[in-house]
């Protein structure tokens, strides 16, 4: 009797701990859906549309939703030696001052993020070789490889701009000693840069954090509001056909009911602070062999030139002795 009264409270218990459990997911989900955070979602739209982020011509894929041009700069050492751990610094600069527009429309701080092309072979270093002065330098940040088979790419962001201006990435460099399909030579590296929100999905559509223009010439009829702070306007074209055009929160207008507008004329200024930017280089693997022998064939020169110089002098103090003799 005991025994079945000890099963029951137990199957009781795990009962309410599942419950439990699927009470904390049902929240967790319908918070996920129902606040999605989509600030946070720009450097997904990358890896989920393009197989590479660097298409034929050379140019990163961001440029592709964040139109605007910033500058971006990249800082690698000029060579490396192989199996080491190494520091890329990605640049991102801009006025801190200035607030991008969010995806509800208000303005708020902009966030950044970066790509890193690195050549094949290269790349995250595990947390465990990372030097502890470099692990200061990263100071806590998650990179993750741009996918599973392109782990020389890695992304990250985005991340508060006003603290990541310069984001350091702990880099590890492959052996041509253990990988066959490594050599030594000079490789490309590219870096690219984003700071605040893209103007364009890659669905094609437009964020809110960019210009809107009349779709076609005519008067402005009706200015109406829509919903979450969303702006309909009406164009009574020549032909007599109204067209609409919803503005969505974040962008101001610059027109009033009864203005005339052209085909492609702004209705709204433009919100976007930001931009994207990119930056090439160049890395040599060095080979270390190469360097040692270097550095023997210098201390050979040096011998060389320091023993001309004392025999020059042993010459002189014999034509010396002759003279006087």
């Amino acid at each position: 009797m005991k025994r079945t009264l000890i099963s029951k409270l137990s199957l009781t218990k795990l009962s309410q701990r599942s419950l439990q459990l699927l009470a904390a997911l049902g929240i967790f989900l319908a918070t996920s859906l129902a606040l999605p955070l989509t600030a946070q979602a720009y450097p997904v739209f990358a890896q989920q549309a393009y197989e590479n982020p660097r298409e034929a011509t050379g140019r990163i894929v961001c440029a592709n939703c964040h139109l605007a041009q910033k500058p971006t700069e990249i800082e690698v050492p000029q060579s490396v030696l192989p199996n080491t751990v190494f520091e890329a610094v990605v640049k991102i600069p801009y006025d801190t001052s200035v607030q991008q527009v969010l995806g509800n429309g208000e303005k708020g701080p902009m966030n950044v993020g970066a790509l890193l092309v690195l050549p094949e072979g290269f790349e995250l270093a595990p947390s465990d070789r990372i030097p502890e002065e470099l692990q200061e330098k990263v100071n806590g940040l998650y990179f993750q490889p741009y996918s599973e088979d392109k782990k020389n790419i890695i992304v990250i962001g985005p991340i508060p701009g006003d603290e990541h201006q310069e984001i350091v990435f702990p880099i590890l460099s492959p052996d041509p000693n253990t990988n066959k399909a490594i050599h030594f030579g000079k490789y490309a590296v590219h870096a690219a840069g984003n700071r605040g929100r893209g103007q364009v999905y890659p669905t094609g559509d437009k964020s809110n954090n960019n210009i809107f223009t009349a779709p076609a010439s005519g008067v402005v009829t009706e200015i109406a509001d829509g919903d979450a702070g969303s702006h309909v306007v009406t164009i009574a074209a020549s032909d007599g056909q109204k067209v609409t055009e919803t503005i969505p929160a974040g962008p101001t207008l610059v027109v009033t009911k009864g203005q005339q507008v052209n085909n492609g004329d702004a209705l709204t200024d433009n919100p976007n602070v930001g931009g994207f930017g990119q930056h090439d280089t160049e890395i040599v693997l060095q080979n270390p062999t190469r360097v040692k022998w270097l550095i023997a064939f210098f201390a050979a020169i040096m011998l060389s030139q320091t023993l001309l110089v004392l025999k020059k002098k042993q010459v002189e103090k014999v034509q010396a002795a002759e003279l006087n003799f």
